[in-house]
């Protein structure tokens, strides 16, 4: 689930945490950055809670509609699709995630069901489930699509939901991109076969991730000094106490994988760095930060300190 991408931002508000605090310590900032990495999980098994939680209300709410003494001819004879959704079934039954959730504690639907109601009013007054109710049987495929599109259309976008988010956990703000991304994809192919590994997937694609986030912290807070010396004279109209604080730290990064991980092409280091900018840095500081890059890699290349292992990747 995890990227390349999402570990860099992750490394970067690692090291500007630990530059503004007052007593920094890198075991103790390596330690909450991995801790921060794992919550993505939480995220992700959270809103696969939702979904089931968000059907176990509305049967909740049609029990309580059909005993009304003027219930409606609908409310009486109420489409069961989403309530036997089959997709949904895998998911609210699955074992790993059930077991995530209660060692995690992090059911807080339980707690927090005005979202679940605000988001399952939205979902009613959709067109697209109005349309699934119309069927009296779905296929499991039916099934499966129908819940990318809630997915899509009503929790993702929805302002209360991200506001929610944000205050629960600030971490969860940067992880909601690529988590709904994951999310989307999980939906999209689960089935009863694979239905345990999507529904809980794993963090990192392979343990070589875990280590490149480790290592691109420590490499980089380390050889501080040596990192700060390649980017002195490389800025002419500019002191390097004048730059952007997230800027040092990116052109940093940028220079440590140019340095010290062999296998990274030269060419991502940099196009995935100049996106980091744009997101999270000043307006221009992907053309600055480009810049100096460029200048540092002709100059390491031609002094021979850039050593890249395998094709392609200068």
């Amino acid at each position: 689930m995890l990227t390349r991408r999402h570990i860099r931002v992750k490394v970067l508000q690692s090291i500007y945490a630990l530059r503004q605090s007052n007593n920094p310590d890198l075991d103790k900032q390596e330690k909450f950055m991995f801790y921060s990495i794992e919550q993505m999980l939480d995220l992700y098994a959270l809103t696969l809670q939702l979904l089931v939680e968000m059907r176990l209300a509305e049967e909740k709410f049609l029990k309580t509609s059909q005993k009304k003494h003027l219930a409606t001819e609908q409310e009486r004879n109420y489409s069961r699709s989403f309530l036997d959704n089959k997709a949904l079934d895998l998911i609210e039954h699955s074992e790993p995630l059930n077991t995530f959730v209660e060692n995690r504690n992090i059911n807080y639907w339980k707690q927090d069901d005005e979202y679940v109601t605000i988001l399952l009013k939205e979902l009613r007054s959709q067109k697209f489930f109005k349309e699934y109710l119309k069927n009296t049987e779905t296929t499991f495929e039916d099934d499966r699509d129908f819940l990318v599109k809630v997915f899509k259309r009503v929790i993702a976008p929805n302002e209360k939901y991200y506001e929610y988010l944000e205050d629960k956990r600030m971490t969860w703000v940067d992880d909601f991109p690529i988590v709904n991304t994951a999310i989307v994809k999980s939906l999209g192919k689960i089935s009863e076969k694979n239905a345990d590994a999507l529904v809980l997937p794993e963090l990192y694609k392979n343990e070589d991730d875990r280590e490149y986030a480790q290592q691109l912290l420590r490499k980089t807070i380390l050889n501080d000094e040596k990192l700060a010396g390649a980017i002195e004279g490389k800025t002419p109209n500019w002191d390097q106490d004048r730059i952007a604080e997230l800027d040092m730290i990116i052109l940093k990064m940028g220079i440590s994988e140019f340095l010290y991980f062999p296998s990274i092409p030269v060419r991502a280091t940099i196009n995935e760095y100049l996106e980091i900018a744009k997101e999270y840095s000043t307006p221009k500081s992907s053309i600055f930060i480009n810049g100096i890059l460029d200048k540092l890699v002709k100059e390491l290349t031609e002094s021979e300190k850039i050593k890249k292992v395998g094709r392609g990747l200068r």
